[in-house]
């Protein structure tokens, strides 16, 4: 599966890439095929993102080990810079 690049300018008029709701929810969804993805932008800029993930890929799991494997998933678009802050809530099916 191909990821199209988003760009923006910033103040400086350097091009930045920003990440799309459907792009994140892909990345999500490569290692938790039964996530419910829901993506807030907290700022209007497309990277500071609050994202709401539902999935059995949580059961067992405690907070820490939740959010890892959301950092594992979304390893690319935050070294990469279209992601700058994440505000997660992770749940299982039961939890919502």
């Amino acid at each position: 599966m191909r990821f199209r690049n988003f760009l923006r300018y910033s103040a400086t008029g350097q091009e930045e890439a920003v990440i799309t709701p459907e792009v994140l929810t892909d990345f999500v969804r490569r290692s938790m095929p039964d996530a419910k993805v829901t993506v807030t932008d907290r700022t209007g800029t497309m990277d500071h993102l609050k994202v709401i993930i539902v999935s059995e890929a949580f059961r067992g799991k405690n907070l820490l080990d939740r959010h890892r494997l959301i950092y594992q998933a979304l390893d690319i678009p935050l070294k990469d810079g279209r992601i700058h802050a994440l505000e997660l809530t992770a749940k299982t099916h039961d939890e919502t």
